[in-house]
């Protein structure tokens, strides 16, 4: 007679201590990250001009970063199912740290924005991993409990970053911004290697989707660089569009084919199946293009429309960042207060539409007050739903497949923010170049250069290149008018963004409204093996598969948990 198999034993329980240790190597790795990225964003304008770049340059220096983020994000996520997580995270340090060094030594803008691509591989790994690790060590329940930290990092480095990086463009060079997060990144590698430990998980034989990756990286790339050219190179009706759009939809079929055949899928189309993951993921997009969209057109406002130095500009930006940090931090505080997370998800998404269409209304000379209300309404917005959304998909989704579920709505997220990023940068590309052509803004820039004389006749020949003026250190008579051509082009790029925060707040009001688990991770996982586990707690019954339609007497006392169709 053989005894039974011993149950797993289960994952020993974290300290408030431990988990405050763990988190320590995360929190630096992600503040390098973000410094990395945010110490660039003011003085990104006078690195175009320097480069001698135009608008579409701007545009894919940003985008580049954005499209590699998005595409490598579901890869991590995948391998973080697969691997070593801690390994990984380590990795992404190093990748993302040593590109955004290389990006300092550009001499043009085609090598920015080719080691910007490069430093996006780094960056979706700190994003899908950062999730991920998260989930490991603490519960959805308790993750507001943390997130006060996390918005401290936030803080240090969003308002820190751009007036860093404005300070040491202005004083020393560009090029310095680049350099800034090394040291912080050697620290952030040792940092976690001590003190981030994770549950040994156990080994998988592995398999990687590589006709996944190529085909999606073919079918975003194809379809962004149609869009940021079409217009000026070529018209939006031509056979290259329909070449390029036509590639575009043809790879994105074979990679639905692909996926749905292969074994160790890129991103599991199962998800979708989750009316939770599928509504997340629409809501997602319009975060991603207000998030990404208001970080990279409001520092371009605030240099080209109101000629603020890159300095200026990081200080001038920061009501959207208070806005993001003090949303983010006081829900995160509720939610795991309360359990509630819906209604704040509601109320970010309604935000989210109200701060775009004001920002849509902007011009040269609106009223900074103003400027400054709708910009704390957008990021009040982001700091709602962005970070919620992954939460709320973590927590119902399968304990085997944490990495591909967060990181899928991380994916969507960044893949917003790249589509969006393009399209209004397009838009304020052609918004721009159609003003400068008009008659009445033609008849204005003359009657102001002959005014000015030969210094007239250098900013006109300046402007007539396409290269991004450095609007601050033009003449008075000429800045004015750019600075109003720019305005108008900017506020018609957000208009964009309103519809997809429509959409999003269709999508949260039908997400269903499941209560938090107070389980991390690796307890569901554990959970889900055992049989005693899952049976002795209420918790454990969460992570169960239904069998099949067995009637259950009500029970009024019992908490309503409510379960996902």
């Amino acid at each position: 007679m053989s005894l039974p198999a011993s149950a797993p034993t289960e994952p020993p329980k974290m300290t408030h201590r431990q988990v405050l240790e763990a988190l320590s190597g995360l929190l630096l790795g992600m503040f390098v990250s973000m410094l990395a990225s945010t110490v660039v964003s003011s003085s990104l304008p006078v690195i175009i001009h320097d480069l001698k770049g135009d608008q579409a340059a701007y545009t894919w220096v940003v985008t580049a970063t954005l499209l590699t983020t998005a595409i490598s994000t579901p890869i991590w996520g995948k391998l973080s199912d697969l691997f070593n997580r801690k390994l990984l995270f380590q990795l992404a340090i190093g990748i993302f740290v040593l590109a955004t060094a290389a990006a300092g030594f550009s001499q043009d803008p085609g090598t920015m924005i080719a080691f910007r691509a490069v430093q996006g591989i780094g960056a979706g790994g700190l994003a899908a991993l950062s999730q991920v690790i998260m989930a490991d060590i603490i519960s959805p329940r308790e993750r507001g409990r943390y997130m006060g930290l996390f918005g401290a990092v936030m803080a240090l480095s969003t308002v820190g970053g751009p007036l860093l990086g404005g300070v040491i463009t202005d004083s020393i060079n560009w090029r310095w911004n680049f350099f800034v997060a090394l040291p912080f990144a050697v620290a952030a590698l040792f940092i976690v290697q001590k003190t981030l430990h994770l549950p040994k998980r156990p080994r998988k034989r592995t398999s990687i989707d590589y006709f996944g990756i190529v085909l999606l990286s073919v079918s975003v790339s194809l379809l962004l660089i149609w869009v940021t050219n079409a217009g000026r190179d070529y018209d939006w009706w031509s056979l290259t569009t329909i070449l390029m759009v036509g590639g575009a939809l043809v790879a994105a079929t074979l990679f639905i084919i692909v996926e749905l055949r292969s074994k160790e899928p890129l991103v599991p189309l199962t998800l979708f199946r989750s009316r939770t993951f599928t509504l997340a993921v629409v809501a997602s997009i319009a975060t991603g293009i207000a998030m990404f969209g208001s970080s990279v057109f409001l520092s371009q406002y605030m240099q080209l429309s109101r000629g603020a130095t890159p300095t200026q500009a990081g200080v001038m930006t920061i009501p959207m960042i208070a806005g993001l940090l003090l949303a983010s931090i006081g829900v995160g505080g509720l939610i795991t207060k309360y359990g509630k997370w819906k209604p704040y998800l509601i109320v970010g998404a309604v935000l989210l539409i109200a701060g775009s269409t004001m920002l849509s209304t902007i011009h040269y000379d609106t009223n900074f007050a103003l400027v400054s209300l709708y910009m704390f309404l957008l990021g009040a917005g982001v700091g709602m739903t962005m970070q919620n959304l992954v939460l709320v998909v973590q927590n119902t989704a399968d304990p085997a497949q944490i990495g591909v579920s967060s990181s899928g709505v991380t994916f969507f997220r960044s893949l917003g923010g790249t589509i969006g990023v393009s399209v209004m940068g397009a838009a304020l590309a052609a918004r721009v170049s159609d003003l400068m052509g008009s008659e009445s803004i033609l008849r204005k820039m003359a009657t102001a250069v002959q005014s000015l004389g030969e210094e007239g006749i250098a900013v006109a020949q300046q402007l007539k290149s396409g290269a991004l003026p450095e609007v601050s250190t033009m003449p008075h008579a000429i800045r004015i008018i750019v600075e109003d051509v720019y305005a108008q082009g900017i506020s018609h790029s957000f208009l964009i963004a309103v519809p997809f925060a429509v959409l999003s707040l269709i999508a949260i009001i039908f997400l269903p409204n499941t209560p938090l688990t107070s389980m991390t991770n690796s307890e569901r996982a554990h959970a889900s093996e055992a049989d005693f586990a899952t049976v002795s707690t209420s918790e454990g019954m969460g992570v169960l598969t239904a069998t099949g339609g067995i009637p259950v007497v009500e029970d009024d006392d019992a908490p309503n948990r409510p379960s996902e169709k």
